[in-house]
């Protein structure tokens, strides 16, 4: 909150590290791999799913917690992420432990402080306006978060406020979970759509694999983000988080011709399939909207338009989908390569078939998509009537 408003009679502004203990996590060394298969609950920033966290993706060993002088986070700690995702927050469900991503604040004093609150006041905070720009990426540091300004009411006030919200919030997160179920089930209509179509072709024509349709398929590459004179040029090049519709928006950033040309990467043309390869982004797909390059992360396949379509092969792999995720390798993540890509096997029917295929499935996405957008605007909606209620509590006005 960096413009401090006038509050009611009784509140009063306070710094956070006036009010909590500030004790950032730690990460062992990624070298010895025999100190990630331990028992002790170790959290990231992608553990802090729920009001209370008590499991994590990763585990450290007693010797791991030891050599890296790791301090115990107690069962009901309020914990925030304070890098690149900001603002995230969650108590312990268990005693644990945290990566350097997280701020564990054990309140100074209870009869003061309630911890719901806190949880609640940290929410209402812009934590984009206190980032570090000293520093890659968005991040805070200890000691801006210490400086952070929170409003405070008397501790009948903030259980009453507390209280008032989680009955407001309750009833909207039920509707937002109905919302969702709504998406969801667009979704499942359109798998089973998939299912059905590709169930019926199956086995009816000549099967190719990827490669055959494009001897030039390959992955993209990263220029060296050192050297500035690769980068803010005209060339847009994509991550595989930007794989999010049927055809590229933008991409967030641009490279140079100097450093398409000394680096891995290439320049796709437009109409190229994008494929995601590494993670949870692996077989996100899009299509390019113009000539383009990308990361490492991301497979660009383009047949020839007088046999392949493009569009029949996007259903077809989201029809393969689950099936091609089987195929990832990886301990800490799940990753799919090149070669694995290049041989993802596809029905091959003759063009005027692809084409009737790709008009009926069309017309079900078109469909499917509206229903959804129809749902993602009121998700939308519900979630700013709650930041809505969340800002008039902080004023003293609910």
């Amino acid at each position: 909150m960096s413009e401090l408003y006038v509050l009611p009679e009784g509140w009063e502004w306070k710094k956070l590290g006036d009010l909590v203990d500030v004790n950032i996590g730690k990460t062992p060394t990624r070298s010895k791999k025999e100190y990630f298969l331990g028992d002790n609950v170790w959290l990231s920033i992608r553990d802090l799913k729920d009001n209370y966290v008590s499991s994590s993706n990763e585990g450290l060993t007693d010797d791991a917690i030891k050599n890296t002088r790791m301090k115990i986070v107690p069962k009901g700690t309020l914990l925030m992420s304070f890098k690149l995702t900001l603002g995230k927050t969650a108590f312990a469900g268990c005693d644990l432990y945290t990566n350097e991503a997280i701020a564990a604040m054990p309140i100074k004093n209870e009869n003061k402080l309630d911890k719901f609150f806190l949880k609640y006041a940290i929410n209402v905070i812009d934590l984009e306006k206190e980032v570090d720009n000293a520093v890659k990426g968005k991040t805070l540091n200890k000691q801006k978060i210490k400086n952070l300004d929170i409003p405070i009411p008397p501790l009948q006030e903030q259980k009453r406020i507390v209280a008032k919200l989680d009955s407001l919030f309750e009833r909207i997160d039920r509707a937002i979970t109905l919302h969702r179920q709504n998406i969801d089930e667009a979704d499942a209509l359109m798998g089973a759509v998939l299912n059905e179509v590709f169930g019926e072709l199956e086995g009816k024509y000549e099967k190719r694999n990827l490669a055959s349709f494009d001897p030039n398929i390959s992955a993209g590459g990263t220029p060296l983000r050192k050297e500035k004179a690769y980068w803010n040029g005209n060339i847009e090049w994509y991550s595989s988080g930007e794989l999010n519709q049927l055809y590229t928006l933008p991409s967030k950033e641009k490279i140079t011709q100097l450093g398409l040309e000394n680096s891995s990467a290439k320049l796709f043309s437009k109409g190229t399939l994008l494929i995601g390869m590494y993670d949870t982004a692996a077989m996100k797909m899009s299509i390019l909207s113009n000539d383009a390059s990308c990361n490492q992360a991301i497979v660009g396949f383009k047949p020839k338009e007088n046999e392949l379509n493009i569009l029949f092969v996007k259903y077809q792999l989201e029809y393969l989908k689950e099936k091609i995720l089987e195929q990832r390798q990886g301990v800490r993540q799940k990753n799919l390569n090149l070669t694995k890509i290049k041989n993802i096997i596809i029905e091959y029917p003759p063009l005027k078939i692809q084409q009737k295929t790709v008009q009926y499935l069309d017309r079900i996405a078109r469909e499917t998509e509206k229903l959804k957008q129809v749902q993602q605007q009121k998700l939308q909606q519900l979630k700013d009537l709650k930041a809505s209620f969340l800002d008039r509590a902080f004023r003293g006005e609910l």
